[in-house]
């Protein structure tokens, strides 16, 4: 969830969470960023080693997509509640980057890996402040981009990458009385719609430069612009900045044919041509399928 506008920093005022509040402050450096992990109150031993191990891995496959940490410092505020699982986890565009979120008391390794919400925090650093009825490119992007940077550093197998995809993809396809990602603000076309905007740009990326760029690159051209939490933008200036930093208009088209039109997608004749089954809760792939290289190359390291 991300909190990024003026009105909200407002709102929260002195309730803002500083590293002088904090009882334990650790700090990380990874891809050029100063990550400040600051525990709300003392952590065991354990706690903070699984707790900074996790951050790590998520600031790392943020690195690997963007080529960067998306910026220069981000204050994690840990809060512990009692049980297992990560939850309540919001960004705000504060002096950098802010990230509050809640970690169970009895989290193992195995728990801080099954989570995305860490890394779905991280990449809301990565892109512009846009206006309320945008917030599906907010969302959706990082719903898309924290499957595929987690699958570039090994932290997701492909097969659990796609299939995550696979499952959850169709909450965001326009339903009855739908007006468009601009003007249908549910959850499931703010999250899902919107990761299915980024999907479509990938795949169309990559066809129509043979497979040569890809929306990592539309992407990391945003934020090498400004383009981080911490600016206030218009979507179609970002949009077209990332048009031009793969050479082809996809970004600004699909905007034209999803904004105010449901625009519908067949998914399963898009998974065929990916090369995608899912069947009883596994993920295979086809090698065969035309688009099989792109599907490789989107779930790949470069």
């Amino acid at each position: 969830m991300r909190r990024g506008c003026a009105l909200a920093l407002a709102m929260i005022g002195l309730a803002l969470f500083s590293v002088a509040d904090a009882q334990e402050v650790e700090t990380l450096e990874i891809g050029g960023g100063k990550i400040e992990v600051a525990f709300g109150s003392p952590p065991t031993v354990a706690q903070r080693s699984l707790v900074l191990d996790w951050v790590s891995s998520c600031a790392r496959a943020v690195t690997v997509y963007y080529e960067q940490f998306p910026v220069a410092r981000v204050l994690i505020r840990i809060r512990f509640f009692d049980g297992r699982g990560v939850r309540s986890g919001q960004t705000f565009g504060w002096n950098g980057g802010l990230i509050k979120i809640a970690v169970g008391q009895s989290n193992s390794a195995t728990d801080f890996a099954r989570d995305w919400m860490m890394t779905h925090e991280m990449v809301h650093l990565a892109f512009p402040s846009v206006v309320e009825r945008h917030h599906w490119i907010e969302e959706g992007l990082s719903t898309y981009v924290e499957s595929v940077s987690r699958a570039r550093t090994g932290d997701l197998t492909p097969e659990k990458a796609w299939g995550d995809l696979v499952d959850g993809l169709p909450q965001g396809l326009p339903q009855s009385g739908d007006r468009g990602l601009d003007f249908t603000p549910t959850w499931g076309r703010t999250y899902w719609g919107g990761a299915l905007f980024c999907l479509l740009a990938d795949v169309e990326i990559r066809q129509r430069t043979e497979n040569r760029k890809g929306l990592e690159n539309a992407l990391r051209a945003i934020l090498q612009a400004g383009g981080t939490i911490q600016s206030d933008w218009e979507l179609t200036r970002a949009l077209a900045i990332g048009d031009r930093a793969v050479g082809v208009p996809v970004l600004t088209e699909l905007y034209g044919q999803m904004k105010s039109a449901p625009a519908p997608v067949d998914l399963e004749a898009l998974w065929k041509k990916l090369g995608v089954k899912r069947q009883d809760g596994r993920t295979e792939f086809d090698d065969a399928a035309p688009l099989a290289p792109i599907r490789k190359a989107i779930m790949r390291a470069n």
